[in-house]
């Protein structure tokens, strides 16, 4: 035989051999190790076969590969078939697709050109499944069409008896191309359910595709994939088509990676009825449920709407939570949902089949906007005359849901048609909600000015006995707190929440410009004169409860001077002006004369004005008096109570707000929620019917925020280092557990050891695959040895090595893989600790300072470093975790030597000093040898890395200390911690979670912060945290004035208490020394001293005139002068 025979049968062994691991490896559950695998064995592959061969081999295996998927999850279509199990098969299916074409592509992209990648996905996976589609869609429209054709023969037949004639009928053997047929509302949704997930895979394909024009636009050096036994340095070797990547690359980036999906052209024939149908089908669906809607209407008792709450449509909006509606009229929804259902069928045009559906859809589209929007407009004329207040808050949120909805559907429908597809209706929708908002603001403001605030009998203010002995507030003040209370019930549950916040700050501020202008311009009596003073006390403690829902920020709420434009600072405006009225009109006339004797002169008025122009004047004047969370700007933030309120006054969830509150005071809300989450586990423990990982899940979310806020390590390491410390889990932190199988791990310890266990993950699949090329080397010497007399008679010019050299040089081979194993490890260390994030190197240097006097080990390497070590020992040593890492089944051979390597490296760390084996002292000297004190040098660099952001933190926080504000938190760093949780997987859910169980437990964290600020002798006892909304009483019910009512005279608000307030004129009236001659002129009119039929000693009438004549107050002018201060 000649050579070439002799290797084409070499060949054809090997090619056998390789393409079973191929197939052997489509098993393999680990993606990334199964595309290493695979990789390993196509180059394996080319070095025997051409490449044209090897990837008609591979597109051979995977074809039946994808065959096999497709008859399973592929379902055929029949007259009886389910239509929802059958669009989730093909979403299952699509997925599975994906996942297959991403692996693939992993697994070619470094091997073929760019050009044979995109040809190989296209012929393998993209043509077969449009092949597959295209048969299916053969048999729908044949049942379709066969379905029709005896629809209209039975309605021929039956019009022809009436009739009397005989007409010819449609019969099946009509022309197959573009043949038309009846489609219902269920099929479109089908056949849009089918696109949406062509849509979705066409999108993912094309985003994955994209790397490799990023890849020929950026420079960068032409190597095979990486090899994971190579050390520190890995040295790129050429490649058979080096030269063709090369040239493709001077070719335009497009035209090398032109991706060919053409699946629209399988729905040409069932593109005409699908454009035919769809028109009717929307109207249909739309005029039947505004009728239903209508009649629902006329059979109600009430003129209140049906609500929904509101689901999130599309993950990728961009419309922000905030500006999200929480209710919406029920009709509306059910027809927005099933628009929803047919937009892929418009978002599928891009060429000529599609151009008529798209066309009736946004016809229908326009024409099922202007019936909804005519049906609300229909609605708002209701009211106020049938319908409640509550139904102009549900129409102008329901009328927000369908704009966002346009806009969205203009968004998504630009991309392809680069013009506003709905600018009309979005428009009109746009229009009709700034007028909505205006109604519903102004009647707001006019039922407060004419009806709620007319009280006749409370502001009798000639009257000469006092209101309810001086002991009550009027009536219509207490209304007016009601309405308001109602009117934020309303706002907060339907409304988008910046839109509820800025509906109740424009009341609120116009009705406290009323009671501003009102009250200046009272004229009392004696008796009538508390009453004005107990209202304007009442006004201003009912605004501070209502400040905390209408302030975004810590800073709008103590610094409103820095927002003068907005509607707050004109809040507080109205507040001082209030208070003016309050001091000038009631205080004795002694104190007052006694500080304006001598007249307002301009020094004076200069060097008062600050003081008396400051927007919380007026509450840090009743501050004395009545206890509130509210702080002085001068004390520069708020209290953890005051945070707590604000965060759980907003209508929705603030992100920024939320971080801020949890990480306020060195994070001692989590610590709560820590403690308690505790007692939570082990009451669920307890009853075994609860769900164990509602306690845990809540200390995953703390660790995985805290774990993310770079700009506090410091919160971290002191909230669970406090945390560890009183639950006593120092000895499981110092020997972390790494197996995934332990059912008591303790959630903490889980936490830290998968946050340890990502960072040394690519550091021991180096190592697993390093130990694999070696595998054979002493596996296959386990035969027998030759006898004596045979190896003499071989002859010398054989020169064959007896198995026991070999054992020898192999002994030799493995210590320069251990060396390679371990040095690898050491070098990593430095890297792995550099990129770990600021708040783990904090709690573990805070640990040490705790654990060091009880661990000598730890003297030659910091917490940190043990651990990272620790945990490279314990996964190579646990092949279950190994396998689930890396995918890799390791045997018997792997695992000695694997345990090894974990010898050599807990002997560096100190935790082997005797009793090692002559192989690791080998391993280890070798390193000794070649590169002298190296090891120290590495765990010394190491240690410095983990303890230098613990030295950093520990010197802000000692500035801090010293007064340096400079380094606090700001909202610039607070929302770039918040955006950086939120960009992690799951990030915003676990922010949810942490806000969720807030609220549910706002009275025992209330009650908690308020023993832990010494108010009370003894802590109290930590409960059990509520996790969920148990029973209907959970629920958030309607608005309950008896609710409010108690709250109103027990909690906040003690009218008898009020009216026994000690006032320090003295203080207070000098304070008003720079208030302009009109305000205090007209002010002074109105005292109840200045009216005529009031009997006044002489003292006190010199005391008048003086003032008078001050104020140049002329009899003749003064009934003139009564303008608003």
């Amino acid at each position: 035989m000649d050579v070439k025979s002799i290797w084409d049968n070499i060949r054809l062994h090997l090619r056998r051999f390789l393409v079973s691991k191929l197939q052997s490896h489509n098993e393999i559950s680990n993606s990334q190790h199964k595309i290493w695998l695979k990789n390993q064995c196509i180059q394996q592959l080319l070095f025997l076969y051409p490449e044209s061969e090897v990837i008609v081999k591979y597109q051979s295996i995977q074809n039946k590969l994808l065959a096999k998927l497709l008859q399973n999850c592929f379902p055929s279509y029949s007259r009886d078939s389910n239509l929802d199990i059958m669009v989730r098969g093909y979403e299952s299916t699509m997925h599975k697709l994906y996942s297959m074409i991403k692996e693939d592509f992993n697994i070619l992209r470094e091997i073929l050109a760019p050009s044979s990648t995109v040809k190989f996905i296209k012929e393998t996976y993209l043509d077969t499944v449009t092949e597959e589609t295209a048969k299916f869609l053969e048999n729908f429209c044949e049942l379709q069409f066969q379905e029709s054709a005896v629809r209209v023969i039975k309605t021929s037949k039956s019009s022809s008896r009436h009739r009397g004639a005989v007409h010819a009928l449609v019969t099946p053997e009509c022309p197959q191309k573009r043949r038309n047929f009846f489609l219902s509302l269920d099929k479109l949704k089908f056949l849009s359910q089918l696109i949406k997930s062509f849509l979705e895979l066409e999108k993912n394909v094309e985003e994955l595709l994209e790397e490799i024009f990023v890849s020929l636009r950026t420079p960068r050096n032409i190597s095979e994939i990486s090899d994971p036994s190579n050390q520190e340095v890995i040295i790129e070797k050429p490649r058979t088509n080096e030269t063709r990547v090369l040239s493709e690359q001077l070719l335009p980036v497009k035209e090398a990676t032109l991706l060919d999906f053409a699946w629209r052209s399988v729905f040409k024939e069932v593109s005409l009825p699908m454009a035919h149908c769809i028109t009717t089908a929307i109207e249909d669906f739309s005029t039947k449920i505004l009728q239903q809607e209508q009649n629902e209407r006329s059979l109600a008792v009430t003129y209140a709407m049906n609500l929904v709450n509101v689901q999130q449509v599309w993950q990728d909006s961009h419309v922000p939570e905030e500006d999200q509606p929480k209710k919406i009229a029920k009709f509306c929804s059910d027809i927005m949902e099933k628009l929803d259902t047919m937009l892929p069928l418009a978002l599928a045009c891009r060429d000529d089949s599609f151009q008529e559906i798209r066309a009736n859809f946004e016809e229908a589209c326009c024409k099922v906007a202007t019936a909804v929007l005519a049906r609300l407009q229909e609605r708002v004329k209701e009211f106020p005359s049938k319908a409640p207040l509550t139904n102009l808050h549900t129409l102008l949120s329901t009328a927000v849901y369908v704009f966002q909805h346009f806009t969205q559907y203009d968004n998504l429908m630009k991309e392809n048609t680069k013009k506003p597809v709905f600018l009309v209706p979005v428009q009109r929708y746009q229009e009709f909600i700034n007028t909505l908002q205006f109604q519903v603001t102004d009647y707001c403001v006019r039922v407060c000015a004419t009806s709620i605030l007319q009280d006749a009998e409370s502001h009798h203010w000639d009257g000469y006995k006092a209101f309810y002995e001086g002991e009550r507030c009027s009536f219509s003040l207490q209304m007016w707190h009601y309405f308001f209370c109602a009117l934020h019930h309303d706002l907060w549950t339907i409304l988008p929440p910046n839109l509820a916040q800025e509906i109740f700050t424009e009341v609120l501020e116009k009705s406290l410009g009323l009671l501003a202008s009102r009250y200046a311009r009272a004229h009392p009596s004696y008796k009538r004169t508390p009453q004005i003073r107990l209202d304007v006390t009442t006004i201003l403690i009912c605004t501070e409860t209502m400040l905390w829902s209408v302030c975004t920020s810590v800073q709008k709420l103590l610094n409103p001077h820095e927002y003068i434009d907005d509607k707050i600072f004109k809040i507080h405006t109205h507040c001082n002006n209030l208070f003016t009225t309050l001091v000038i009109l009631t205080s004795p006339l002694t104190e007052l004369y006694q500080t304006f004797q001598h007249g307002l002169d301009d020094s004076a008025s200069d060097s008062i004005k600050p003081f008396f122009k400051q927007p919380l004047h007026w509450f840090s004047c009743i501050s004395h008096f009545y206890p509130s969370l509210l702080r002085a700007p001068s004390s520069g933030q708020l209290t953890a109570e005051g945070q707590l309120k604000l965060l759980l006054s907003q209508p929705g969830c603030n992100w920024n707000l939320l971080l801020e509150t949890l990480l306020h005071h060195d994070g001692l809300l989590l610590r709560i929620l820590l403690k308690s989450s505790n007692r939570t586990i082990q009451e669920q423990a307890s009853n075994t019917d609860n769900n164990l990982n509602q306690g845990s899940s809540l200390i995953e979310s703390i660790f995985k925020v805290l774990y993310h806020c770079n700009f506090s390590p410091q919160i971290f390491g002191n909230v669970f280092v406090s945390y560890m410390e009183e639950e006593q889990l120092w000895d499981f932190l110092y020997n972390i557990p790494v197996s995934t199988f332990l059912e008591s791990e303790l959630e903490v310890i889980r936490c830290l050891r998968l946050a340890l266990t990502d960072a040394v993950k690519d550091i021991v699949q180096q190592i697993i695959f390093m130990m694999s090329p070696g595998r054979n080397c002493e596996t296959n010497l386990n035969k027998h040895s030759v006898p004596e007399c045979l190896r003499e008679s071989i002859p010398k010019e054989w020169n064959y090595i007896p198995k026991e050299t070999k054992r020898k040089e192999s002994s030799k081979g493995f210590t320069r893989l251990a060396v390679q194993a371990v040095s690898i490890v050491i070098s990593k260390l430095p890297t792995v600790i550099a990129c770990l994030p600021p708040p783990i190197k904090y709690f573990f240097s805070l640990s040490e300072r705790k654990m060091s006097k009880n661990f000598v080990e730890l003297k030659k390497a910091s917490l940190l470093v043990w651990n990272l070590i620790v945990i490279i020992c314990r996964i190579v040593e646990d092949g279950n975790t190994v396998e689930l890492l890396t995918g890799a089944s390791l045997d018997r051979w792997s695992k000695e030597k694997l345990g090894l390597i974990c010898v050599c490296l807990e002997s560096i760390m100190g935790k082997q000093t005797s009793g090692l084996n002559q192989m690791a002292q080998r391993v280890i000297q070798s390193i000794e040898q070649e590169k002298p004190n190296w090891i120290e040098s590495q765990l010394l660099k190491a240690r410095k890395l983990s303890t230098k952001c613990a030295f950093m933190t520990i010197e802000q926080s000692t500035a801090l200390e010293e007064g340096d504000g400079a380094l606090e938190l700001t909202e610039q760093k607070i929302n770039m911690m918040v955006l950086d949780i939120c960009h992690k997987p799951g990030g915003s859910e676990y922010l949810r979670q942490i806000y969720h169980i807030m609220r549910l437990n706002e009275e025992y964290l209330k009650e908690q912060l308020f023993s832990m600020n010494g108010s009370k002798e003894k802590p109290l006892p930590i409960r059990p945290l509520k996790m969920t909304l148990r029973s209907v009483e959970d629920q958030p019910s309607a608005f309950n004035p008896f609710q409010v009512y108690k709250a109103f005279s027990e909690n906040m608000l003690v009218q008898s208490a009020i009216t026994k307030w000690n006032w320090n004129w003295s203080k207070l009236l000098p304070n008003y020394l720079g208030l302009d001659k009109m305000t205090f002129s007209v002010l002074l009119k109105n005292r109840w001293e200045m009216r005529k039929d009031e009997t006044l000693e002489e003292e006190e009438k010199a005391m008048l005139e003086h003032l008078k004549q001050f104020c140049t107050i002329q009899n003749s002018s003064a009934s003139d002068n009564t303008e608003e201060p």
